[in-house]
């Protein structure tokens, strides 16, 4: 892909991200108050930022794993086709388990996870993202926690990337092209 002129305006500070994830860690917490452990599954390599935040805010006992997928590659849009890339190291049969996705937009990717995850018998599993973009839906799934919604914008920032540049930087931005 030939490299592209753009900036990045600044969409949900980093004061924001962080008030809405210690609200949500408070619903999570209510979900989950009788769990022995809470197994945590981040969505790489876009979740990882915000996973850190979030099981750092959760006072429940838990566990972190990761599923590796691939639909975007370098490209903007979803290939549609998802790629299990890195499976999870434990089992979750009988665990409680969070699924923790970075952004849903056509919803293949957090549709493919969770039913590969469901079919291990987890005894509850829940997901939560930190964006949604309802308008570029194409499954019919809705994550059950919402950090924030977010119009039809290419977004990096917080973990989320564009060529795995930008995912350093402490805010989500939209992208807007200069070329």
């Amino acid at each position: 892909m030939p490299e592209r002129n753009y900036v990045i305006d600044k969409l949900i500070s980093a004061k924001s991200i962080a008030a809405r994830i210690e609200a949500l860690s408070h619903e999570i917490e209510a979900e989950f108050a009788d769990t022995k452990k809470l197994v945590v599954v981040g969505l790489l390599r876009g979740s990882f930022v915000f996973i850190a935040d979030l099981v750092r805010e959760l006072d429940l006992p838990v566990e972190v794993d990761f599923v590796e997928t691939s639909s975007y590659g370098d490209r903007m849009q979803s290939s549609r086709e998802v790629r299990i890339l890195k499976d999870l190291r434990g089992d979750i049969e009988g665990r409680d388990v969070l699924v923790v996705e970075d952004i849903v937009d056509t919803g293949y990717t957090l549709a493919h996870v969770l039913h590969l995850l469901a079919s291990r018998q987890p005894r509850k599993l829940r997901t939560i993202a930190l964006l949604d973009k309802p308008s570029r839906r194409e499954t019919d799934i809705r994550a059950d926690w919402i950090g924030f919604e977010i119009p039809d914008e290419f977004v990096v920032g917080y973990g989320i990337d564009f060529a795995q540049r930008n995912r350093n930087l402490p805010y989500i931005g939209k992208v807007r092209f200069t070329d």
